[in-house]
């Protein structure tokens, strides 16, 4: 067996990392009104951001640093996922990005991020502190005072109690309630997965993996990753090896995902891996930075690879995060907040401890937000992923204040998809965009990553543009999830063990088998055929 071109099984059903570079919201938001910021002594102007599936945090964090290069604002991310382990593993990673200076320092903190977040395997002391963290975590979630209190910067009030109790269920099982690598075999579901993928492949996998890297991504732009360093993520799943290859041997917890999957004649909830084996985390950091010199080629080859880029881009990122977490530690201290202030030059806006704040919502609630006056015209951008697209809608469309803006992922560095099928889905992109009452900005540059927008007030929510009627798209971008081609292989998952809590499976919300998702949802909404259960029926 085969996988053709253009199946999009290699990407699977769950998205672990972005599959485009960071953005600076700012700069693809609206600009601050002047008359705005005039004489605003107890207020600063805000900025409101609608997110859906971007997965890993990357925009927001990008954002956060370089918010020293514009005029101070108040952020308020929104952030919706289509999975729980995504919105913990936004937690666990902004906690992370604020760690105290002093309990973590810039390289410790920067290489901890990389592994946590691109590794299938981790070092053992990157194992440890992903537990200690976890278990914190794990006792926050159900206290929400304390949560305030202890990380200001989150707020979950959105979210329902069935998921919250599926939050932190996910945080006991990272935190080792199950102890011993045989609880959660990575390196056994990663080679699983690589075989069903590849099928009659397998063998030559080092050709296809040079063949996906020349022909597919180099040409799309992505030159600086290595090959060897791709064929190594292919292979194992480790794709930032910062320290000898021996030491990465704990799997990552934080990449494990409930299915619900066809084992031995049965529908049984299985925990396994389910995201990327095709594309890699690569993209979101390695393949642009503002050094032009890390992108620098000699003799047609780049002097970097995308690993390095991406350990100076995250280091550099974490260094500036950082001064938003020394705000919130200077709290409260007059002597320590007058020394910051003292620091700074004057035309850097210092960060505050309640400049931002990240609010998580529900899973399903896409469609209903405008429903809600405190949503209804309020965002200033929206940003929508790939794996996302099916959700934007005039309802959605609803959400985004007259002027606003609207951008959306591209396909460009999905490896499996075909290049008359990326042209497709960027035209589909436009139709949506076009119903939901958005209009490309005049004099915009043309963007194979992302496709941009600006709102049109004349479309009101519910009116449509008669020479966009709903369709499906008229391409087969993603084939159905492992379980629909064929029963899944006994030594592919684990059935969870009923009893436990981490075990037990949250009936969480999935999109109706007619909606656009069957084909458009790029890694993160892969859904079974109609009359079939949804992957997301699982919390952990």
């Amino acid at each position: 067996m085969t996988t053709p071109a253009g199946s999009g099984m290699g990407f699977g059903s769950v998205s672990w990392w972005g599959l485009s570079p960071a953005l600076d919201l700012q700069a693809e938001s609206p600009p601050v009104d002047p008359d705005s910021q005039a004489d605003m002594v107890h207020s600063v102007p805000e900025l409101d951001v609608l997110l859906l599936g971007s997965v890993d945090g990357r925009h927001l964090l990008r954002t956060l640093s370089r918010a020293k290069l514009w005029p101070r604002r108040r952020f308020n991310f929104f952030v919706l996922e289509n999975n729980l382990e995504a919105v913990a593993r936004h937690m666990l990673i902004f906690s992370l990005a604020l760690e105290d200076p002093e309990k973590m320092g810039l390289q410790e903190r920067s290489e901890t991020f990389l592994e946590v977040w691109g590794n299938a395997l981790l070092r053992p002391p990157v194992a440890a502190f992903v537990r200690a963290q976890a278990d914190l975590l794990a006792h926050l979630v159900p206290e929400p005072d304390r949560l305030e209190e202890q990380l200001p910067w989150l707020s979950l009030r959105a979210l329902k109690f069935r998921e919250r109790d599926a939050l932190e269920a996910v945080f006991r099982f990272w935190a080792g309630g199950e102890k011993g690598p045989e609880a959660f075999p990575m390196s056994c579901f990663w080679d699983s997965r690589l075989r069903h993928y590849l099928g009659s492949r397998y063998d030559a996998r080092r050709g296809v993996s040079d063949w996906d890297l020349r022909m597919k991504l180099h040409d799309r732009g992505a030159q600086v990753i290595h090959t060897q360093e791709f064929r190594r993520w292919r292979d194992t799943g480790v794709a930032f090896e910062l320290r000898d290859s021996s030491a990465y041997h704990v799997p990552n917890r934080t990449l494990a995902s409930g299915r619900l999957l066809s084992y031995r004649g049965e529908r049984v909830a299985a925990r396994g891996y389910w995201g990327d084996i095709a594309t890699g985390p690569f993209v979101a950091f390695g393949i642009e930075a503002d050094d032009e010199s890390l992108l620098r080629t000699s003799n047609g080859q780049p002097v970097k690879t995308a690993g390095e880029i991406t350990q100076h881009n995250v280091t550099e990122m974490l260094h500036e995060v950082a001064a938003w977490g020394r705000a919130r530690a200077t709290l409260g201290n007059p002597e320590e907040q007058q020394h910051a202030k003292g620091s700074l030059e004057p035309a850097t806006p210092a960060p505050t401890p309640e400049s931002f704040t990240i609010h998580f919502l529900p899973l399903d609630s896409a469609q209903t937000l405008h429903h809600k006056s405190c949503y209804n015209g309020r965002f200033q951008l929206l940003y929508v992923a790939c794996g996302m697209v099916h959700l934007l809608s005039p309802e959605l469309g609803a959400c985004v204040a007259p002027g606003g803006n609207l951008i959306v992922e591209l396909a460009r560095y999905l490896v499996d998809v075909r290049r008359e099928q990326l042209q497709g889905f960027d035209t589909r992109v436009g139709e949506l965009a076009q119903a939901a009452g958005f209009s490309p900005p005049a004099g915009a540059r043309p963007s194979q990553t992302f496709a941009r927008f600006c709102k049109s007030p004349e479309l009101a929510l519910g009116s449509t543009d008669p020479a966009v009627e709903p369709r499906t798209l008229p391409l087969e971008v993603l084939a159905q999830p492992l379980e629909a081609r064929s029963p899944a292989p006994e030594d592919l998952t684990e059935p969870l063990q009923g009893g436990t809590p981490h075990s037990e499976p949250c009936q969480l919300p999935s999109a109706p088998p007619g909606s656009l998702s069957k084909v458009l949802a790029l890694p993160q909404g892969a859904l079974p055929p109609p009359n079939s259960e949804s992957d997301s029926k699982t919390g952990v």
